[in-house]
């Protein structure tokens, strides 16, 4: 209940419309006063709610901006501003050409067609005296800040809404900062690769082939799959950084959009116990997820006949799963699940509740602090 009553609290009032010229937005509330039974005993949970719906709003501020205000640069700024507020986060971010020299050409491959060079981003939470010192959280969020689809290029109807591509990653590294605000003991690595995917004459095109930093070799198919190829080489650092569990979150398919429509994000995993703790937390969180089936027979779908793997199917059937079975073949020795959140992540309309309006929601930032909670205990 106390929850709920945070979140409608934080949430609700949210304007997103802070470029218009003529202030519209509504007064805020200074004071929440909880009374009846058990409300003295309300703190705790009060505080930890306020603080993740806060940096929720933060999230939605970075996901609703316009690419001509956030690139991949200014991402980089934002997680740099948000590792200034604890000395125990540690900021580092590459560009093009440690991208390129580290191994990932899948990441550099979405990259390469943009002006605006991209950042691999990265936020290490070291918090003194973890109850679990061998346990490493590793959080990956896709963020494209502009998707264009590159050379298969996207229909003009709602294409604006494809500043919304960074919503995993923006979700990532808002909740590094509430997770470290709360002082939550679990150490957690969250890497951010950030990139535009535009057509140019230096883009990636159909028919390409890509070799991931695993070693890999990928038959670009479809130059609008372009997360699961920045995700590729995302997941593989994050295991060989020495991640324990991985997680990642991602606007990944308009498959899910139509499975589970903007109220639960589609999730997936290779490890029941992994995904049993994820769900949980989406209950209690109210960023809620739904698992559905990874069956190993849905790799033959994503068999190339030049490469080791294409990154997208012929076929239109089970998008959202194939793009996590290709997400599974990077995810490393261990418990990994992924969270397609492309319907859940950014509103088309409002949805009846304290998300009234059309625009960025914050999801996954309640969850991944909820998540950090339950995993120090």
């Amino acid at each position: 209940m106390v929850h709920g009553i945070v979140d409608g609290t934080v949430l609700g009032p949210y304007e997103n419309g802070r470029w218009k010229t003529k202030d519209e937005r509504r007064g805020g509330i200074e004071r929440l006063v909880l009374c009846g039974p058990g409300a003295g005993g309300a703190g705790d949970a009060a505080r930890r709610a306020n603080v993740a719906a806060a940096w929720a709003n933060r999230c939605r501020d970075v996901v609703n901006a316009p690419a001509n205000e956030l690139t991949p640069e200014g991402l980089a700024a934002w997680a740099e501003e948000i590792a200034g507020e604890s000395e125990q986060l540690r900021f580092e971010a590459l560009g093009p050409e440690e991208i390129r020299a580290a191994g990932m050409g899948a990441f550099a491959a979405v990259g390469q067609g943009s002006d605006n060079p991209p950042r691999l981003i990265t936020l290490a939470y070291e918090p003194p005296k973890p109850p679990k010192p061998d346990f490493r959280l590793g959080l990956v969020g896709k963020a494209i800040t502009f998707d264009a689809g590159g050379l298969s290029l996207k229909p003009a109807y709602r294409m604006n809404e494809m500043k919304s591509d960074m919503g995993g990653g923006g979700a990532v590294l808002a909740a590094m900062g509430a997770i470290v605000e709360l002082g939550i003991p679990v150490r957690i690595l969250a890497v951010v690769p950030s990139c535009e995917n535009l057509p140019s004459g230096h883009a990636a095109r159909p028919g390409d082939i890509v070799t991931a930093l695993s070693g890999k070799t990928i038959e670009i198919a479809n130059t609008d799959a372009e997360g699961r190829l920045i995700l590729a080489d995302a997941l593989w650092y994050a295991r060989e950084s020495g991640a324990t569990h991985v997680l990642d979150l991602a606007t990944l398919t308009g498959g899910i959009v139509v499975a589970m429509g903007d109220l639960y994000a589609g999730l997936f995993g290779n490890d029941d116990e992994w995904c049993a703790e994820i769900e949980a937390a989406a209950e209690a969180s109210g960023d809620h997820a739904w698992r559905l089936p990874l069956h190993e027979r849905y790799h033959r779908y994503n068999d190339s006949s030049f490469a080791d793997l294409k990154n997208s199917s012929d076929y239109r059937q089970a998008s959202p799963i194939l793009a996590a079975a290709f997400l599974e073949t990077f995810a490393g020795e261990g418990p990994w699940a992924h969270l397609d959140i492309a319907g859940t992540a950014y509103l088309e309309r409002g949805r009846g509740d304290y998300y009234s309006r059309l625009g960025a929601t914050g999801y996954g930032v309640r969850l991944l602090a909820e998540l950090a909670r339950r995993l120090s205990g």
